[in-house]
């Protein structure tokens, strides 16, 4: 429990509900008092931090549009081994 003391926060929804449900900025009292900063502006800041901060946990997927290629082409390298063995031994 704080007492006597006043924060300004922001909450900003999560634009990934997988990760974060929402976070929580604490805005600096001296920040607030500087001339030609709006509420929008603060938002949208705070928005953009979470966004970035997101981007940067979520997992990078292997492509899947070569995995066919690859299966095929392992199966294929692994019958000439199997012919060429075949071929030496006879």
């Amino acid at each position: 429990m704080v007492k006597g003391v006043a924060k300004r926060v922001i909450v900003v929804k999560s634009p990934d509900p997988r990760v974060f449900e929402e976070a929580i900025f604490i805005v600096r009292e001296d920040y607030m008092k500087t001339a030609g900063v709006s509420r929008t502006q603060l938002l949208s800041e705070a928005r953009q931090a979470a966004s970035s901060y997101v981007g940067r946990l979520k997992p990078q997927k292997a492509p899947k549009r070569y995995m066919g290629l690859v299966i095929a082409l392992s199966s294929l390298f692994g019958s000439g081994i199997a012919a060429a063995l075949l071929l030496l031994v006879l």
